[in-house]
């Protein structure tokens, strides 16, 4: 799309704004309106709108799109490393080759100083259901879940060449991005205790700002598994659902990383603690047979296991972390999504054994 569709501000979303998106479907189509049904401030600025127009065979009427956040201590954490910028190339580049079901992508942009815009079809349109970040899973849930991440994780499997075609999959925003979670954990691991309180067990304190202190070492650590593309942030609130089967959205994370890290996270933030505890075997093992239907049978369970353990620590600092920078998820939804990951962590005692290498 040669048009300029990227926005900054919630009343750039013009009627001619909206004009050069149906064009690019329908030559001789012709938006009379558009209004903006709903405005949510978080990582980054959602808006669902209503676009009236004549063709609506061809172009749904009903969008839902996506802009730098508003909020300025949000867009501050998300702005150096372009973490929207990203998710635009994931889509530009890599969406038409993944395995798993993506929401509908109408206009996906960026622009070097003026930021990303990405559009995309609401998914109420499809009849599609969003999650909410408290959502608490279904075992069926979790199991298509489970099997819908291995697809995705055997589909890019050791294809280390992505980090050469895809610069952006590392290079200056992953450099920038690392290097800022680096330098603000801590800081940010204080202040997310503090306000969590006693939704975190006290004996976790401690391991937990060792946790941050020694980030660097440990998100190395964390890396040094066969190599994937991953999602990064696969929680409730980042699926969709028809039938019972899920989709997946917001790839604002999507880097080449282990993919047991997103089965960790998952599972750390989609099911109650004792709904975790009872399946946690099951859809491990589940995981590890879904891989190796799709041919990738080189991790022993043992193994997988141990990397699991390891993982559900990121899961437990980027909810803590959400906290403490504030205004990035609906606080109800960061509450609980602390409560289950505290008891993840407690429950496999993963700090520690993050902080000894495991």
């Amino acid at each position: 799309m040669n048009q300029n569709i990227v926005v900054r501000r919630p009343a750039d979303l013009s009627r001619r704004w909206a004009q050069g998106i149906v064009n690019h479907y329908a030559a001789d189509a012709k938006v009379s309106d558009i209004s903006i049904q709903s405005v949510s401030i978080g990582t980054s600025t959602r808006l669902r709108v209503l676009v009236n127009h004549d063709a609506p065979d061809i172009v749904p009427l009903r969008w839902f799109v996506k802009t730098p956040s508003l909020a300025m201590r949000s867009r501050l954490i998300t702005a150096l490393p372009r973490l929207l910028y990203k998710e635009v190339l994931f889509y530009q580049s890599l969406s038409k080759a993944s395995p798993v079901k993506l929401p509908n992508i109408l206009a996906a942009q960026t622009r070097f100083g003026r930021g990303s815009t990405l559009v995309m079809t609401d998914l109420s349109e499809y009849g599609f259901t969003p999650g909410q970040p408290g959502d608490a899973l279904s075992l069926h849930q979790a199991r298509q879940v489970i099997q819908q991440l291995a697809r995705f994780h055997a589909h890019y499997w050791n294809h280390r060449h992505l980090l050469h075609t895809h610069r952006w999959l590392s290079g200056f925003n992953n450099n920038v991005e690392h290097y800022m979670g680096n330098l603000l954990a801590v800081p940010l691991m204080k202040q997310g205790l503090k306000l969590a309180g006693n939704l975190v067990p006290s004996k976790l304190h401690l391991p937990a700002l060792g946790y941050a202190a020694n980030r660097h070492r440990i998100t190395q650590s964390l890396a040094t598994g066969p190599q994937t593309l991953v999602h990064h942030d696969c929680h409730p609130g980042n699926l969709f659902w028809q039938d019972a089967q899920p989709g997946f959205l917001d790839w604002q994370l999507v880097r080449m990383g282990e993919g047991i890290g997103d089965v960790a996270y998952f599972l750390a933030t989609s099911l109650k603690p004792d709904c975790r505890r009872a399946h946690e075997s099951e859809l491990l093992n589940l995981y590890q047979a879904s891989l190796a239907k799709h041919r990738v049978d080189e991790i022993d369970e043992n193994t997988l296991f141990q990397r699991y353990r390891a993982h559900l620590s990121y899961a437990f600092e980027a909810m803590i972390v959400t906290l403490a920078i504030g205004g990035m998820m609906e606080r109800s939804s960061n509450i609980e999504l602390i409560k289950r990951t505290s008891a993840a962590v407690e429950d496999h005692d993963s700090l520690a054994a993050i902080a000894v290498g495991v």
